[in-house]
């Protein structure tokens, strides 16, 4: 009896505690994001307020000046395009063609369990490491000097992962029915790859693709390894020329005391957002569009 009754107490102590728990869960976690979201509205209003007054055609035709009235980012805007765009074109198609491989035609599974395992691990990689790489093994090793073709290399490894990584997860979606019945039909593998399995995953893919370049256009630390803080006030012509980004040309106005130079650092981080959100909402329309085309 004295068992049975201490037994009682102690369940009814725990769900007491569950019922703590499950009242207070809600509430912490609510704070958390609060909190969360305060911090970030909060930097970006400081960010608006401080450089909205800067925002102006000038800021990305104008080549960097020690006159803050006169300084621009046009030669950090284009070394961005021509960084990142190199960077997509190495980085999109191997990382699709790659994922592709891994999720449908590796056969031995050892394999294809130590490249996933392998991929997963350098996408979380820091930044800074592929720098290193791409320093020791493209500006030095091949002698590709501080070029953009380096550096565009070095963001595309960085990416690859990445890319790998999400385009494998989208192929892992396609129902297994789907795949079985062109097989059924009399499909090879590589007409089910290219009308059944790419056009079903290439919306998850294209999105994971446009969110590694959206990383990519905002890294300082490897392009900082690569190129260094440079003053060019020249257009790049070539890959072999060398280039800045628009993080390090930020990075070096936010490293001034002037209060010009902060108010321009401001306005170039909102035009580095605007770019953001604007492949952000690329990658959302391509997917909605896809998936409304597969629908119908």
């Amino acid at each position: 009896m004295a068992d049975t009754l201490l037994a009682e107490r102690v369940l009814e102590r725990k769900d007491t505690r569950k019922k703590i728990l499950d009242k207070l869960a809600p509430i912490i976690l609510s704070t958390a994001v609060f909190l969360a979201i305060s911090a970030v509205a909060a930097l970006l209003i400081t960010v608006v307020t401080q450089g909205w007054s800067r925002l102006s055609l000038n800021l990305i035709l104008e080549y960097p000046s020690a006159n803050p009235a006169r300084a621009g980012m046009r030669s950090a805007f284009l070394g961005s395009l021509w960084t990142v765009g190199l960077s997509a074109l190495i980085s999109v198609p191997l990382g699709i063609a790659a994922g592709l491989y891994l999720a449908e035609w590796a056969r031995w599974k050892p394999f294809r369990r130590f490249v996933e395992f392998n991929m997963a691990n350098l996408a979380g990689v820091p930044s800074i490491i592929f720098g290193l790489v791409g320093l020791s093994l493209l500006t030095y090793g091949l002698g590709w000097g501080r070029s953009i073709i380096a550096g565009a290399f070095t963001l595309g490894i960085m990416t690859l992962p990445l890319v790998t990584v999400a385009a494998a997860e989208a192929v892992k979606t396609i129902p297994e029915a789907l795949k079985q019945g062109a097989y059924a039909l009399g499909a090879t593998k590589l007409q089910v790859t290219r009308h059944i399995i790419l056009p079903n995953s290439l919306p998850m893919m294209m999105t994971g693709a446009i969110l590694a370049i959206s990383r990519a256009i905002g890294e300082a630390a490897p392009i900082l390894v690569i190129s260094g803080l440079l003053f060019i006030r020249q257009d790049p012509t070539s890959v072999f020329d060398r280039f800045t980004v628009m993080p390090l040309q930020i990075y070096n106005w936010v490293s001034r005391p002037q209060v010009a130079f902060q108010e321009l650092s401001s306005a170039a981080i909102i035009v580095l957002l605007l770019l953001l959100m604007a492949l952000n909402a690329t990658a959302i329309a391509i997917r909605y569009r896809y998936q409304k085309r597969l629908v119908l």
